[in-house]
């Protein structure tokens, strides 16, 4: 309800284009099976590498397979990938950043190795992960979201400790509230804006090496779309078929730009310090 508030007040423009774009996305994703009457994985070699037309919106790639079809179906996936890595970031992000930040007993030692992680870019963290576990959706989702909660936990921890020793959580420490009780009714309720934007970040950085991943070879196997596969493929056919690459790519940029606006968005219209340049 405060967010909406704030919005209607303040009208961000980022925000206002960012969720255009990813309604139109998420009712592609959603009902791509209502959208296209073509297998994504059944080949047809007798229209294959064929242009954009009236029954192949955005043409074929090399074993016949329509491009339209196979990005409603790699974005589908895109999505459920960045879904999921969102949530488990958030749950174990969540917790280890308010371990962290409000016992100072553990703060040292859970630091020092989430230190120890964020040393290594998440992108080589992800891969190495996914080349020892194995391709497929599921192990791709675990290793980005071991990637990317460290940030998240420190960013939780960041908020914690701001919080922790504010005048109304030492008056309900010295009624005898319970951590428990002190924790989520006042630390993570007034966390809550920089988690969801980092958690739109994490959302934009998920898709984007998911489709990474699907490139190196190491990502959601074939003939399975995703939308860095078709990339991958649609290498060797650049000259003769440049709509299996544009497609794809654009359809990341889009995904990728509009999670990136909204979190820019979010940071703009929940920072207090931004307050009075918004209403400018």
């Amino acid at each position: 309800m405060l967010f909406l508030k704030k919005y209607k007040r303040y009208k961000h423009p980022y925000i206002t284009t960012s969720i255009i774009i990813l309604i139109i996305i998420a009712f592609l994703s959603l009902f791509a099976p209502l959208l296209t009457d073509y297998n994504p994985v059944r080949n047809d070699a007798r229209n294959r590498l064929q242009p954009p037309s009236y029954q192949h919106f955005l043409g074929t790639d090399q074993f016949g397979r329509d491009v339209f079809t196979r990005i409603l179906y790699g974005i589908r996936t895109s999505m459920e990938v960045g879904l999921a890595v969102v949530l488990l970031t958030v749950i174990f992000g969540g917790i280890v950043g308010v371990m962290a930040g409000y016992y100072s007993q553990i703060d040292k030692i859970v630091m020092r190795i989430l230190d120890a992680l964020m040393a290594f870019p998440g992108i080589i963290i992800a891969i190495s992960l996914a080349a020892i576990w194995g391709a497929g959706k599921l192990n791709i989702i675990l290793a980005l979201s071991f990637a990317y909660f460290p940030k998240m936990a420190r960013i939780v921890r960041s908020a914690v400790i701001s919080i922790k020793d504010l005048d109304y959580v030492d008056s309900a420490r010295s009624v005898g509230a319970k951590d428990s009780r002190i924790i989520f009714k006042y630390i993570l309720k007034n966390s809550a804006s920089p988690i969801m934007v980092q958690a739109t970040f994490n959302f934009a950085l998920a898709i984007l090496d998911e489709a990474a991943l699907s490139f190196l070879g190491v990502g959601i196997m074939p003939p399975a779309p995703s939308l860095g596969a078709m990339v991958t493929d649609a290498r060797t056919y650049m000259v003769v078929a440049p709509w299996m690459i544009l497609a794809p790519g654009i359809m990341i940029i889009l995904a990728v730009l509009s999670l990136n606006l909204l979190g820019d968005g979010l940071r703009d219209l929940l920072d207090p310090h931004l307050k009075n340049t918004l209403k400018k």
